[in-house]
């Protein structure tokens, strides 16, 4: 199976590869891009939830969860295609895929997040707030394990 996808893949990381991109790039890239993703708008989207739910002034807890709400599916967006940028990194790179535990936490990752949307676009089950709680804890234990992630994937760079 794994080298069936490489072979679906290898001839889109042969596609990038044709812009000359300088390896430094090819390597460093996708750890840089997602870091900034994971780091700096992952922790906002989970501060503007909490900060959210957990507010005192109603207006401004309104005001919080309407950024969040922009936030996370933008965000859920970017480290999906980051996701699939890691995959061709490493086929560019000629490097295993599907081995690394950086793999199988950012695979955890989207679906922990995906789990979440899909909680959120049901209105929390109509409003449940027992939904909402779970949403909340969810959100952070991904964010936790997107800073693993990150930690991990710095270690798989420097191993490559």
């Amino acid at each position: 199976m794994v080298e069936t996808i490489r072979g679906i893949l290898q001839p889109i990381a042969d596609w990038f590869a044709g812009f000359g991109t300088p390896e430094p790039i090819v390597h460093w890239g996708h750890p840089l891009m997602m870091g900034i993703v994971i780091f700096v708008m992952g922790s906002y989207t989970a501060w503007a939830g909490w900060q959210g739910r957990l507010g005192s002034d109603a207006e401004k807890m309104a005001e919080q969860r309407t950024i969040h709400k922009r936030l996370a599916l933008w965000m859920f967006t970017f480290i999906t295609l980051g996701y699939t940028g890691g995959v061709l990194s490493l086929v560019m790179q000629g490097q295993p895929l599907f081995e690394s535990a950086h793999f199988w936490t950012g695979t955890l990752v989207i679906g922990l997040l995906a789990t979440n949307g899909a909680i959120s676009i049901t209105k929390f089950g109509g409003g449940q707030p027992a939904l909402r709680t779970v949403h909340a804890y969810l959100g952070t234990v991904a964010l936790g394990i997107m800073f693993i992630h990150a930690f991990l994937g710095v270690q798989l760079g420097l191993a490559i």
